[in-house]
């Protein structure tokens, strides 16, 4: 099964019977599921890969996979920050922290505070805009746009476990309940 399967399956794993779409808020619903999937995948692999690799970069023009852990953190404050239309709480991080469990600290929290900004949002609410990267754009496109990003550099970090022989949590074999 290709990634896009799996992490589709998983998106959908959770979901209760009567589905995001039956939810009073199906945007913001939707959205945080894709977005509780992803990060676990982003805080998992971050958790799994040996400090010792963080250094470690594909080729000496790109970010490191330490580098990459607090651009991901840093994009979750900022982004999520702005679909609340407030200041982001933490900044800094890609260039400030080091070392694996204080990567894995500040992802958590970037997940956590992403995670109030989606239990405070409805969809009325996600239809405002506010002020982002391509002029005025709605709360909860803001929100989608937190899960794109975040896909673009889960994908840059699976490439880079898999060039050291890590399985990525996404391509591991489901456990059993």
């Amino acid at each position: 099964m290709n990634l896009r399967l799996l992490v589709l399956a998983a998106l959908f794993a959770g979901l209760p019977a009567t589905g995001a779409a039956q939810s009073a808020n199906p945007l913001t619903a939707n959205a945080k599921i894709q977005f509780g999937a992803l990060s676990g995948f982003v805080v998992r692999s971050a958790e799994k890969v040996p400090e010792d690799l963080y250094s470690f970069r594909a080729t000496p023009e790109v970010r490191s996979m330490a580098e990459l852990y607090g651009h991901v953190a840093d994009a979750m404050f900022s982004m999520c920050s702005t679909a609340a239309g407030a200041k982001p709480p933490r900044t800094g991080i890609e260039k400030a922290v080091t070392g694996k469990a204080a990567l894995v600290a500040a992802l958590k929290e970037g997940v956590s505070y992403c995670n109030s900004v989606y239990d405070s949002m409805t969809d009325q609410k996600g239809i405002e805009t506010v002020p982002f990267f391509f002029g005025p754009t709605p709360r909860v496109s803001v929100l989608y746009f937190v899960v794109s990003h975040t896909y673009e550099h889960y994908g840059n970090l699976v490439t880079y476990m898999r060039l050291k022989n890590i399985v990525p949590p996404s391509s591991e074999p489901a456990k059993p309940k």
